[in-house]
């Protein structure tokens, strides 16, 4: 619809796209080409090529209905204002300029007299979405002040991402056929080949990366003011450990984040976007110092680095890299808070007292007995097939998966975490679990499942993905089943049958979804809620344990157990009738049903 730099407005109110897009790509081939150079007889009614030098621009009616402009004449700097806060689906800088700051800031504060005279403030845009292809688009203030209005908008360094990655890998791919050519096995003709024909290959790595990079700011967003807490304590901890100044990096201090959760408004996306940056710099310094990237396990975190060609015929060089632990240091980093979010890291260490190198450990070997990568894939490719909703409330499911499995290997794993180990020993018996869940889950159970897949199906997704999706709130259970099977020797599904006989007959999953839904005030009272939780899963295996002990692992065994616990069996489901007739459960109901469950463990 409209363009400018520093010679020419360019305004095409109602533009055919393909005849357009093609008189641009034109121009861009041009050397020395601008905005006069553009064929007039391609513009549509009304449209208009305007020198900036001009005193004053008259306008046509068609370019003044398109941007809602009253005016019959306007000065060029005004005209541009206008455009800048147009309603349009897409806003983007391509070019030097800081033209948004925030309405508090002078332009004295944004840096850029050149633009004082174009400048607007964040709360006047009406545009869908900002991109900045150009650094320093917007100031960091503006950039939130326009978020709070509604625009979706990253920072320019999320922005500009993919150029800086871009960079990584040619050097990288370069230090790497550089020992290749020095060792006489290649030739500098045969590299340069092969590196040109690996551009298609790089610039998918590329974008793959930078995509689930922005997908983690979306599903930070979507939790808004869910997260506050942690992000509260991640700021926190960053600030004590002298990694960052929030006045510098414009986010909010503590009494501003007392305000937003009161007022339930979570971090924006901009803010968002610098937690997410601080989050991986400080995670590759944690994990480049610790021994995380001398794990063999880690190996193939190198080789996906590579494009193919190299993986495949360049194995040796690639293991022998000079800068192999900083490129593992990355991926990990990378793939961890582009899947997990920024604050995952910080709420493991805070839940266990692990290192940050653990629980990389811990989500490694999560991702791979779970096979998260490839079901992530197959999410990933529903883009533009169903709701974004959708598509992020599915990723969403995968989390709550992610983080319960991760807490429970840093738990109950064997230190220090062996990846390939743990992997070993624990993703054939999962993966038996999932495939034979329907076997285990009867009544009501059944029916959640049922009803979790009818409505994802009913939004789009592919039925086989629903299925696996819904069932993984059920599956956060296996590795507990799995360690079962193996202490008591029984096959896992016989576990399982027992596992989830005590779960009905306790109401254990009502139970935790009661207090997964519980009113709490403070974030104290949500960890004190995340405990009962956890010992109410722990209660079921200490269960399940102690029924294994003493019976035979048939679908008799749980009610032969409990008939010869029949007093204390009697209290607990007195207690748990009771909590079921109230219309909400609190943490005290909790604390009590805790409690009791806790002595059928030990009765």
């Amino acid at each position: 619809l409209a363009a400018f730099d520093h010679r020419h407005i360019f305004l095409d109110p109602n533009p055919d796209a393909a005849a357009s897009w093609a008189e641009r790509n034109r121009l861009f081939a041009m050397p020395r080409s601008s905005w006069a150079d553009y064929d007039r007889a391609l513009l549509s009614p009304g449209g208009q090529i305007v020198e900036r030098s001009a005193k004053s621009v008259e306008l046509t009616p068609e370019v003044r209905a398109c941007f809602g402009i009253e005016a019959s004449h306007l000065a060029p700097a005004e005209l541009m204002r206008r455009l800048l806060t147009a309603k349009v689906d897409l806003l983007w800088f391509g070019g030097i300029g800081t033209y948004i700051k925030e309405s508090g800031e002078t332009n004295a504060e944004a840096g850029d007299k050149a633009n004082d005279a174009l400048r607007v403030d964040g709360r006047d845009l009406r545009a869908t979405v900002v991109g900045e292809g150009a650094n320093l688009g917007a100031t960091q203030r503006g950039r939130i002040e326009a978020a709070r209005v509604g625009v979706r908008l990253n920072t320019d360094a999320i922005d500009n991402s993919a150029g800086v990655d871009t960079s990584d890998h040619e050097v990288n791919i370069k230090i790497l056929l550089g020992d290749v050519v020095a060792r006489g096995d290649m030739t500098v003709k045969q590299r340069d080949t092969l590196m040109a024909s690996m551009t298609d290959e790089v610039a998918a790595l590329v974008l793959a990366d930078n995509y689930r990079q922005t997908q983690a700011l979306t599903i930070a967003q979507s939790q808004g003011a869910a997260l506050l807490e942690a992000q509260a304590r991640f700021i926190r901890a960053l600030e004590k450990a002298g990694r960052l100044n929030r006045a510098i990096e414009f986010l909010p201090n503590d009494e501003e984040l007392a305000e937003r959760m009161a007022d339930r408004r979570g971090l924006t996306r901009p803010e968002l976007a610098v937690l997410l940056a601080y989050a991986k710099i400080t995670l590759y310094d944690d994990l480049l110092a610790s021994d995380l990237p001398d794990d063999p396990a880690m190996a193939a975190e190198l080789r996906a680095y590579f494009p193919v060609p190299l993986q495949e015929g360049q194995a040796d060089a690639i293991a022998r890299h000079r800068l192999r632990r900083e490129i593992i240091a990355t991926q990990a980093t990378n793939g961890l808070v582009n899947r997990v979010g920024p604050t995952f890291v910080r709420d493991m260490m805070d839940k266990t007292g692990l290192a940050p190198a653990d629980v990389a450990r811990a989500y490694a070997i999560t991702r791979d007995v779970f096979g998260l990568n490839t079901l992530w894939d197959v999410i990933d490719r529903l883009d533009n097939a169903v709701p974004a909703a959708t598509q992020t409330a599915l990723v969403l499911d995968t989390l709550r998966l992610t983080e319960r499995s991760v807490a429970w290997f840093l738990v109950n794993g064997t230190h220090p975490l062996n990846v390939a180990t743990e992997v070993a020993a624990y993703q054939q018996g999962v993966s038996a679990l999932h495939s034979g869940l329907d076997r285990f889950l009867v009544g009501d159970e059944a029916a959640s499942l049922a009803a979790r897949v009818a409505e994802a199906v009913a939004h789009g997704v592919p039925e086989a993905l629903a299925k696996q999706v819904a069932a993984l709130p059920i599956l956060g259970a296996a590795p507990d089943l799995v360690r079962i099977a193996t202490r008591s020797g029984r096959d896992v599904a016989a576990v399982a049958a027992v596992y989830f006989g005590l779960g009905r007959r306790f109401g254990l999953e009502w139970l935790r979804d009661r207090a997964a839904g519980a009113k709490v005030d403070n974030d104290w009272q949500k960890q004190a809620v995340a405990a009962i939780v956890d010992d109410l899963f722990a209660h079921q295996s200490a269960l399940t344990m102690r029924v294994l002990d003493s019976e035979a692992a048939d679908s008799a065994a749980v009610d032969a157990w409990i008939a010869r616990r029949r007093p204390l069996v009697e209290r607990v489901e007195t207690l748990l009738s009771e909590l079921r007739g109230q219309p909400g459960v609190d943490l005290a109901m909790l604390a009590v049903a805790n409690r009791q469950l806790r002595g059928l463990t030990v009765g």
